[in-house]
This record gives C-alpha cells, sequence and structure tokens, in this order.
C-alpha cells in the first residue's frame, strides 16, 4: 500500500471519528433537553393538580357575597330553612342537597314519593337547607344559581314543585347547565303560574345569593360530610345503610301514634 493510499485512510479514520464524537454530543443534548422537558411537564402538572386539590370544595366567596335576603316563609336559625308541610307534624326531616349532586336526585327518586305522602298527610315536616358544594367541587355557579331560583319560587309559594323540576332535570355533574339563568327560567315554565316577571326578576338579580351562601356556611359550621345529609328529628339517617322509604315511612307513623 502507497503512503498516499495510508494517510488518506487514517484521515478518513480520523474524520469518522470526530463525527461519531459529535453525534454522540448531539444525542447526549437531546436527551438532556428531553428529560428537562419532561420534569418541567411534571412539575407543570403537579402545580395544577396543586391548585385543584386547593380549590376543591371551596366556594366562590367573591360572587355569592352580597345581602342576605331570606325566601318568604323561611324558618329556623337564620331562616335557613324551607319548610315543606304543617308545623303541627310530629316529625321532622331535615334535608341538605344540593341540586347540582348526583347523590341528591337518587336520594330524591327513591324517597321522594314517601316524603311527598307523609307530609300531605300532615305527619312529617320536611326542612330544606340548600347547598352550593359541587360549584365548589367542579368550579362554577350552578348549584348557587339554582338554589336562588328555588328560594325565588319559595317566595311564589311554588318551591315543592320546582325543586322536584330541578331534580327531574338536573344536567351531569360536569355539565354546569343550572349557571345559566335562561335554563332555570325555562324550567319555572314546568310549574303552573310560577314564570312571572316578579320571578324573573329575582333569578335574573341573584336576590337570594347572599342568603344561599349563608346556608352553605351553616353546612360547613355543621361539620357534614357530604349531600345529601338527611336528619330524621335531629338523627342522621342517610349514614343508616339498613334505611329505606318503607322503614323512614314506619319511623314516622311510629313517632304519629305516640
Amino acid at each position: 500500500m502507497s503512503e498516499k493510499n495510508r494517510e488518506g485512510k487514517r484521515t478518513a479514520r480520523e474524520k469518522l471519528a470526530v463525527e461519531r464524537e459529535q453525534q454522540k454530543s448531539a444525542d447526549k443534548r437531546r436527551r438532556a433537553l428531553i428529560v428537562g422537558g419532561a420534569v418541567v411537564a411534571v412539575l407543570g402538572l403537579a402545580a395544577v393538580i396543586g391548585v385543584v386539590a386547593a380549590n376543591a370544595g371551596k366556594d366562590d366567596d367573591g360572587e355569592a357575597s352580597g345581602p342576605v335576603v331570606a325566601p318568604s316563609g323561611a324558618q329556623g336559625k337564620d331562616s335557613l330553612a324551607i319548610p315543606v308541610g304543617k308545623d303541627s307534624a310530629k316529625s321532622t326531616l331535615t334535608v341538605w342537597e344540593d341540586f347540582r349532586c348526583p347523590a341528591c336526585k337518587s336520594f330524591e327518586t327513591a324517597y321522594r314519593p314517601v316524603i311527598h305522602e307523609l307530609t300531605n298527610a300532615g305527619q312529617l315536616k320536611t326542612e330544606y337547607h340548600l347547598v352550593t358544594l359541587i360549584d365548589g367541587n367542579m368550579r362554577g355557579t350552578g348549584s348557587r344559581n339554582a338554589a336562588n331560583a328555588a328560594a325565588c319560587a319559595q317566595d311564589a309559594g311554588k318551591f315543592p314543585a320546582y325543586h322536584d323540576v330541578l331534580f327531574d332535570n338536573q344536567p351531569p355533574e360536569v355539565d354546569d347547565a343550572f349557571a345559566d339563568n335562561a335554563k332555570l327560567i325555562e324550567l319555572a315554565g314546568k310549574v303552573d303560574g310560577l314564570d312571572t316577571p316578579a320571578f324573573r326578576t329575582c333569578v335574573e338579580k341573584g336576590t337570594h345569593n347572599g342568603w344561599v351562601a349563608k346556608s352553605h356556611q351553616a353546612f360547613n359550621k355543621g361539620g357534614f360530610s357530604g349531600t345529601p345529609t338527611v336528619l330524621f328529628d335531629g338523627k342522621n339517617i342517610y349514614q343508616d345503610r339498613t334505611m329505606t322509604p318503607a322503614k323512614l315511612k314506619q319511623m314516622v307513623q311510629e313517632a304519629n301514634k305516640e
């Protein structure tokens, strides 16, 4: 082999070695960028999760604030209970509900016929307390706006019927459809005589928003674990796994025999 050929091969090998080193350096930088980007992404996700966790269960007090205007006929401490049934009834059912809460709808579906039967018979008085728990957990204002609209219906003497309509037309939990006042007014059309100018004004102005916020504060102070919370003569019965509509009816009837 000539000296010239040997020199050419050595130059080619050196060039290839240099290229390999350059490629290794480029791969190393690329890996560093990928790892760094992944770390940033994880930290960003952690930050988002932290914000979500920090806000879970909180109400937007800024939007909910305002004068506390209790609906007509509200009773109890700070006038936070909407009563249905006769005051002379021997038994009282206290119900804490959120109109966006799926578990509340399940409770209503199962127990509503018996509750209506007993309240209409004068044997049971039901006190409804309205809560905005889902607004805090899922974000939005649907719980608050629906509760305000229900309070407006109470002003018109139409609370029981409108309360039932709201649960019958409850949107999926993640869908904040009740934040739209137009939707709440549309549903009022299902209750005879409720869709009036006075009702519309009450809904659109959020007349009872401050009262709703105070009701939710009372729920938090009560130390309740979630919605629905159902108390029979002060005792939490919704936590009783043996409880059924038939058992509730029996308890009320026995109380009325005393």
